[in-house]
């Protein structure tokens, strides 16, 4: 397929500790109509949204001209595949099937003009605390998915981005070495066990941009996000590229 190939991830949108969200989502909206002529792909590497809980008969408020930009992609003939993160998990049919993207949950391996990239919001792989992985199960589970949807949102979204706030403050995110030592690690194993080798390993989760080159020749690149960044990966069909939007 023509056009360039983007990665963006960690937008947070409707994230509590954002000053001004509409500015936020403006500015994530320009930057998707700038893209609208080149673009032939776009990966959306998850935490896209802060919290979204999607209900059967219910649509939670928000993010209009977000849904609103990424959809106009799609109608123009942008593939657009969205990966799940820890704050966006429960994505289920609505959006995919209303917006017009593909859904996806955990590691996706496709090829794009003819080189192999292997992608993962970032939480699933690596080095990670049993509690983290313990979490990571908990929120994936159906029946306690069905527990927390009989709840009224009310109460539910107010908790999900008390504890995104709580969780944000903490500072818990790996600083870049970390993150390139942990996610190269990965990438080393996932190569030396494969039946076909990686070219390039693009992650979110981490809120830094990284960029790292294996022995064998692969990259890593880590998307940073749109808090503090504002940035992106672009692939040209030559070169994976990370960029800021300013």
């Amino acid at each position: 397929m023509p056009g360039l190939t983007y990665f963006i991830s960690d937008l947070h949108l409707g994230a509590g500790y954002i000053a001004d969200p509409r500015a936020h989502e403006r500015r994530v909206v320009e930057f998707l109509e700038h893209i609208a002529p080149t673009a032939g792909r776009l990966y959306l590497l998850g935490d896209i949204l802060d919290y979204w809980w999607e209900y059967r008969d219910v649509v939670p408020r928000g993010f209009t001209r977000f849904f609103g930009a990424l959809a106009r992609l799609a109608d123009a003939g942008v593939e657009i595949t969205w990966l799940k993160g820890n704050h966006d998990i429960w994505i289920f049919d609505y959006l995919p099937a209303e917006i017009g993207f593909s859904l996806h949950d955990g590691i996706l391996a496709e090829e794009i003009d003819g080189r192999l990239f292997v992608m993962e919001h970032g939480d699933g792989v690596g080095s990670l605390p049993l509690s983290f992985r313990a979490l990571r199960r908990l929120f994936r589970c159906r029946a306690a998915q069905k527990l927390f949807a009989a709840i009224h949102p009310r109460w539910t979204v107010g908790f999900a981005h008390a504890w995104s706030s709580h969780s944000r403050k903490k500072g818990g995110y790996i600083p870049a070495e970390g993150t390139a030592r942990s996610l190269v690690r990965w990438a080393e194993e996932y190569n030396a066990r494969a039946a076909r080798k990686a070219d390039f390993f693009v992650f979110g989760h981490y809120h830094t941009m990284c960029e790292r080159r294996l022995a064998d020749g692969a990259e890593v690149v880590v998307t940073g996000d749109w808090i503090t960044h504002f940035s992106y990966a672009v692939w040209d069909g030559s070169t994976l590229s990370l960029n800021k939007w300013e």
